[in-house]
């Protein structure tokens, strides 16, 4: 009786046994180069990783966010001959969300082709742009690896356009900070 059921046992450890390194053997050259990606390809998977969290969570922006931004805010004065600046700060920031930084090109009904995508595309420094075919850009962000982690360093918001007079400025941060919070209550 005791060998009847040694020898059932013994079949099942080598059949599992044997399975295993039939299975745990057997990678084929396409599974190791699935697993081992190129440095390329992690800085791109880091680079859409930190954009989900960048444009979900307010919090998580605000960190990410270097400023003041390169370049300043710019305006025209009243007289329309002499330029204003104004540092680009976190009062000012709209926060953008995925809707905003997605890659996409739309035919509008009148005609006109909205375009969004990233111009430079480099592993350490990244370029979006948004804005009409054949006209000015509403948005310009960059985006620099620092230290290992993602910022935006610069930005050209058509909040900020230099058509838009210097009396108007405080009205629309206002404006930009009364969207921010709608979006901090959807994306805290």
């Amino acid at each position: 009786m005791n060998a009847k059921r040694f020898v059932p046992c013994l079949l099942m450890i080598a059949m599992l046994g044997g399975g295993c390194l039939i299975s745990c053997g057997n990678t084929s050259s396409k599974d190791s180069s699935d697993k081992a990606a190129t440095p390329a390809q992690q800085a791109d998977d880091d680079f859409r990783s930190f954009l989900a969290k960048f444009t979900s969570s307010a919090a998580y922006q605000y960190k990410h966010l270097k400023f003041p931004m390169k370049s300043p805010i710019t305006l025209m004065t009243d007289d329309g001959n002499t330029e204003k600046t104004f540092p680009f700060t976190k009062e000012k920031w709209p926060l953008l969300d995925g809707e905003t930084l997605k890659e996409e090109r739309i035919t509008q009904e009148e005609g006109g082709v909205y375009v969004s995508k990233f111009v430079v595309n480099n592993p350490t420094h990244k370029e979006f742009e948004a804005g009409y075919e054949d006209s000015e850009i509403d948005l310009r962000v960059v985006f620099d690896l620092i230290e290992g982690s993602w910022y935006v360093t610069d930005c050209y918001s058509a909040w900020y356009s230099f058509d838009l007079p210097i009396a108007d400025l405080r009205e629309t941060i206002l404006q930009v900070q009364e969207e921010n919070k709608a979006f901090e209550k959807i994306y805290p």
